[in-house]
């Protein structure tokens, strides 16, 4: 009698489990967006961002919003753009919402101090639109995965646009923090053994409007060298470095001035500077496949505008995150991660591939030379060619056992 009472109770067991199983089944998966959306100029990076993201799904979705039976349900918190706000706001996001995965974050500063919450709490944290290379360097881990470009591609990319030489020499002029110090290393690396010479480095503070006496002295550092001679400008959010030296008549000197692209709301600002060559992460009429087709026309049906820098990232950490749940047997962290190890994906800049030692998501990036037409208001990085993932020699930042 109590070994049937017994065999009644396990079965009873299993029945309710199995029905816990099947609700929570039926529950939404949930995704946080955990960017800045107040308090800084770089806000329009993270809309950007945050579109990009909800037409992946869409796009990834068939439009359901759903993957194996569940809703993605995509809950946003703001860091603010302060490092102990994106802590706490991630924290809050997988423990009191239990998201099972988080994107983000906008600054690689702020950015930088969200990777141990991800350890902390064993949950996958995508990476997505931060840069620098320290993002998925020894001070990373295990569960942090980097959809975005790193400041390796940006500096790699850039230099083989310039096709360096002996005849080359370069000033640098950056932000002082992890996106501009973490670029600028990453470009002198790419330029060892071309024979090319840094002469300079300026680092800025964020938010610099006045650019006279840096760029005096990055003057004074190039005038009297033979040979071709350039500033490299990797400012991401501070003033306009690049009018502020274009209005100082460089070209007094015999110096050039460079740097990669940028958002559409910058490219103006490149009209002053026709026939510069440098290399960009995205710019809509660059990237022919299907997946940029669409996303192309859908946003500029329901915005009247093309996509732009950010939004083919946002879309792109959205095809992934798609993917892996899609292609994974479990949706557990450890599952997830053996998962997105090495996956290969398609994203409006074609295939992308997460590195599985570090976790960077290897991608092609693009050779361009502006081009003025006044029939468009802002200048036009013209696609040079494709640099493609294999031509980059991109550092392994971490061992992904940390």
């Amino acid at each position: 009698m109590r070994k049937q009472l017994a065999m009644v109770a396990m079965a009873a067991t299993l029945a309710f489990a199995g029905y816990s199983a099947t609700a929570q089944d039926g529950e939404p998966v949930k995704i946080a967006l955990v960017h800045g959306l107040s308090g800084s100029a770089f806000e329009a990076f993270s809309k950007q961002t945050q579109t990009g993201f909800e037409m992946g799904i869409e796009y990834a979705t068939k439009g359901t919003g759903m993957v194996k039976g569940r809703k993605i349900e995509i809950i946003k918190k703001d860091t603010q753009f302060k490092p102990d706000v994106a802590r706490a706001v991630l924290a809050e996001a997988y423990g009191d919402d239990d998201v099972l995965i988080a994107v983000g974050g906008t600054s690689s500063g702020v950015t930088k101090g969200m990777l141990p919450i991800a350890a902390e709490y064993q949950k996958i944290l995508v990476v997505e639109p931060a840069v620098a290379d320290s993002l998925t360097g020894p001070d990373s881990n295990r569960y942090v995965f980097k959809t975005s470009r790193n400041s390796s591609m940006d500096m790699q990319a850039q230099a083989l646009a310039l096709k360096p030489d002996a005849n080359l020499h370069v000033a640098t002029l950056a932000e002082d923090y992890a996106f501009g110090k973490d670029g600028i290393a990453a470009f002198k690396k790419a330029l060892e053994g071309s024979g090319a010479t840094i002469e300079a480095e300026e680092y800025v503070p964020l938010k610099t409007t006045d650019y006279t006496a840096v760029g005096e002295r990055l003057f004074n550092a190039l005038k009297d060298k033979e040979g071709r001679k350039v500033i490299l400008i990797y400012v991401a959010g501070s003033g306009d470095p690049m009018g502020a030296l274009t209005g100082m008549e460089p070209s007094r000197f015999g110096i050039e001035i460079s740097t990669g692209g940028h958002i559409l709301p910058v490219l103006p600002t490149y009209k002053r500077v026709p026939g510069m060559e440098g290399a960009i992460y995205y710019y809509y009429e660059n990237p022919k496949n299907p997946i940029n087709d669409w996303l192309v026309a859908e946003h500029t049906k329901r915005f009247n505008s093309p996509p732009d820098f950010f939004t083919a990232g946002g879309m792109a950490a959205a095809l992934a995150i798609v993917k892996a749940l899609e292609t994974a047997g479990e949706w557990d962290t450890d599952t997830l991660i053996s998962t997105m190890e090495g996956m290969s994906w398609e994203t409006p800049k074609g295939t992308m591939t997460f590195r599985p030692e570090d976790h960077q998501a290897l991608q092609s990036m693009y050779h361009f030379k502006i081009k003025v037409d006044d029939a468009v208001k802002w200048a036009i990085p013209e696609l040079v060619r494709e640099i493609k993932a294999e031509e980059m020699d991109i550092p392994i930042g971490r061992n992904n056992q940390q």
